[in-house]
């Protein structure tokens, strides 16, 4: 058969797109889909036996007390990560779009936490924050404060957690924070000052709604790198009994309690539950977000 050229573009086209959507299909979609199923039994690695027990996994989630215990960390991670982590990079990136000189320096200065790895910064925090020889203790005992527990305190290790992924996020933020201050014409701005408009009021009545778009791309990207929370936990919390998650589960997040559940009790049924639940709340946070954040503003 004798294609038209209309034809064999849109043949080249699809031979193009098998091949991704193939990885795609065979990477993403079948081992969610394949989660589900084992949600539905009880799937242990060490039983040759697995029933299907339909939501039994589901009804026993709800009555776990340490799972209400990970979901209340999980929220407390994103409560006190993404909005600080957020404000803190818009003014970053707000200075360094009003520099005149070493703009790139300052950038790349800012972007380095990002690009460096996440096990040996969490590990540089565990340091830090240690009850006997770490450095902030001893800056606060400078001061005559008295030495922190901080690791192991139920209630101080989740906000050291916190400090190291708002601190590892910074630079990724900030940067795409200044990409989109720098698509704001600065016609605006002069406009607006003509008129006697002051910073705050642009700032206001500019910045903010010509930056809708990017303010929730990164607060949905960050809400969802959140949630999914696992290596600082894993690396900086992790007890002296090799048991990670902080004192009294105080630190645990529900990835890393999928870990364990999976990798460490080999109930993997259970764990499938689980993560079933974290990608619900995951698609309706998100769709949340998309559907009270996104605003249309007539530039």
């Amino acid at each position: 058969m004798k294609l038209s050229i209309k034809g064999k573009q849109a043949m080249w086209a699809y031979i193009f797109i098998a091949a991704p959507l193939l990885f795609f299909l065979c990477i993403r979609i079948a081992p969610t889909l394949y989660t589900f199923n084992l949600s539905l039994h009880q799937w242990n690695v060490l039983s040759p036996d697995k029933p299907f027990v339909f939501l039994q996994n589901f009804t026993d989630l709800f009555q776990d007390d340490v799972f209400w215990t990970v979901a209340r960390n999980t929220a407390v991670y994103v409560i006190g990560s993404v909005p600080v982590g957020l404000l803190i990079s818009l003014i970053i990136a707000l200075m360094l779009n009003s520099i005149k000189k070493g703009e790139s320096f300052y950038r790349m200065l800012v972007f380095v936490p990002y690009v460096t790895p996440i096990v040996a910064i969490a590990w540089v925090w565990r340091w830090m924050f240690m009850k006997q020889g770490g450095i902030v203790n001893h800056v606060l005992g400078l001061f005559g404060i008295p030495q922190q527990p901080f690791l192991d305190s139920t209630t101080q290790a989740i906000f050291v957690v916190i400090s190291n992924i708002v601190w590892q996020n910074l630079g990724f933020y900030t940067v795409i924070f200044l990409a989109g201050l720098k698509q704001i014409s600065k016609t605006y701005y002069e406009a607006a000052s003509i008129d006697g408009a002051s910073p705050w009021q642009q700032f206001k009545k500019i910045t903010i709604p010509l930056l809708n778009s990017t303010l929730v791309y990164l607060i949905v990207m960050a809400t969802i790198q959140t949630l999914q929370v696992f290596t600082q936990v894993y690396n900086i919390t992790a007890g002296g009994q090799g048991n990670p998650g902080g004192p009294l589960n105080s630190t645990l997040s529900i990835v890393l309690y999928v870990y364990q559940l999976g990798f460490k009790s080999y109930n993997m049924g259970y764990a499938s539950a689980v993560t079933v639940v974290l990608f619900v709340i995951i698609l309706l946070i998100t769709l949340l977000q998309l559907k009270f954040l996104t605003k249309k503003y007539d530039s």
